[in-house]
């Protein structure tokens, strides 16, 4: 069972094991393995591969650890955390559109993801049930399109997938999550190590995919690719959602959060790499487009497993586990909303979490119906999965981690974050010189970009 911080009583994880598996559960999921290789394709392989690093090692982490030491701090939901920090050094209140904003982006953002992994599970059960036996490559895609298009199954697995969240987000973050997390993302290494060996040695294209990943083509480095990178930095990492911010709050003392961030940034970036070098070389040794777009996951991967032997169990866990990496992102991205809302009604855990859950099915149902077709309302030429992917993505994180920069980097003392941060003074220095100049500089720079 997880600890008991003494000044505050609130829970903590079991230990510094636990959080760095929480941590990087929230951090990996759809993002890494669904999301990554396709935008990759989009922006032209290597040369979004490079900005997505930098954009990691010179936004990502700094930011990894303000948010943690914010929340590890104060022990509150993120929205009271800025509260009560701004409190205490009398700073304006207005800094609490930080807390708002990443409740906002969460709730948005697993509206759509929910339905993303309802796909997966969707793909699990197909694929065990031998739907797809037999198929050539055309026929998954006609496949996939078959579920994109329907509006009732793809209600039916994004009903199933807000259930399993709410049911294990409402047992607690430490009965549900912290022994689940000990199983599923080791599993999941595990298997996309498999999958790896079967890019490598079956498909005949691995260097071909490995080229596309690290030959940097300098004329695909342009603006747009660069808003993108930052999009998915931003959104692999859960930064600007407030997601570190509400799981530092369960972190024990004597964990070292840099150590911590770099951790997890590293796992994230691992396992999104493998993920591209899984997808590319099967997409070329099938004759697909890398730049496919949100399909290349379900498409590629399944024309494998029809083919490989032992497919159908492969393919079972494969989808499985993209689900339960799914699931503990998603119940991160609850967190912070939950936690306030415990916070400041008499609802129990249980009924906040029906609360939440129910509202963010709700809003998802706009996902489906801009997918299958039935919601045809567009504004700048996106539809409503679009809107939102790009209003959360380009917009709401990136702003979020702007304003969590300048507040952790101008507002909140020195002596608070040297403490919680343990780094020597030099090493303090640099990180506190790029959390406020340097992020919040690329970040402005790539807003200004992605909005004229």
């Amino acid at each position: 069972m997880s600890g008991q911080n003494p000044t505050t009583s609130k829970k903590t994880w079991a230990n510094r094991w636990t959080f760095l598996l929480a941590a990087a559960g929230s951090a990996i999921g759809l993002g890494n393995i669904w999301k990554f290789p396709y935008i990759a394709g989009q922006y032209g392989g290597g040369a979004f591969v490079m900005l997505y690093l930098l954009c990691i090692a010179v936004m990502g982490v700094p930011l990894l650890m303000a948010e943690t030491a914010i929340g590890r701090h104060t022990r509150l939901s993120p929205l009271n955390a800025i509260r009560k920090l701004t409190s205490d050094l009398g700073a304006s209140k207005l800094w609490g559109i930080i807390g708002w904003m990443g409740m906002l982006a969460g709730f948005l953002i697993l509206s759509f993801y929910s339905v993303i992994a309802g796909w997966s599970l969707s793909y699990a059960w197909d694929i065990v049930t031998g739907a797809f036996s037999g198929m050539n490559t055309d026929q998954v895609g006609d496949a996939f399109g078959g579920l994109v298009s329907s509006a009732p199954r793809q209600i039916f697995w994004h009903t199933v997938f807000m259930v399993i969240t709410l049911v294990i987000t409402a047992r607690g973050i430490h009965k549900g999550l912290e022994k689940g997390l000990q199983v599923m993302m080791p599993a999941l290494f595990a298997l996309l190590l498999i999958m790896l060996g079967y890019s490598m040695l079956e498909t005949g294209q691995f260097m071909r995919g490995f080229d596309f990943m690290f030959s940097v083509n300098f004329s695909k480095v342009t603006g747009e690719a660069f808003v993108a990178a930052l999009g998915q930095a931003f959104f692999t990492l859960s930064l600007g959602m407030c997601c570190l911010m509400a799981y530092g709050s369960y972190m024990p003392a004597n964990n070292s959060i840099p150590r911590t961030a770099i951790n997890v940034a590293a796992l994230d970036t691992l396992m999104a790499i493998i993920s591209g070098l899984i997808v590319f070389p099967i997409v070329f040794a099938y004759g697909l487009e890398p730049s496919a777009g949100p399909g290349l996951l379900f498409v590629s991967l399944t024309a494998a497993f029809v083919h490989m032997p032992m497919g159908e169990l492969f393919g079972f866990l494969f989808f499985v586990l993209v689900g339960i990496a799914a699931l503990s992102s998603a119940i991160s991205l609850v967190e912070p909303a939950l936690a306030w809302l415990i916070e400041r009604t008499p609802l129990s855990r249980t009924v906040a979490t029906v609360i939440l859950c129910a509202a963010i099915w709700f809003v998802g149902l706009g996902t489906v119906f801009s997918m299958s077709g039935d919601l045809t309302f567009t504004l700048f030429g996106k539809n409503f999965f679009d809107l939102l992917d790009y209003f959360t993505s380009n917009i709401l994180l990136p702003v979020g981690g702007l304003l969590v920069s300048i507040f952790a980097g101008w507002i909140m003392k020195r002596s608070t974050l040297m403490h919680e941060l343990g780094l020597s003074v030099g090493v303090f220095n640099l990180w506190r010189a790029m959390i406020r100049v340097i992020v919040p500089l690329c970040v402005l720079t790539v807003l200004i970009t992605a909005l004229f």
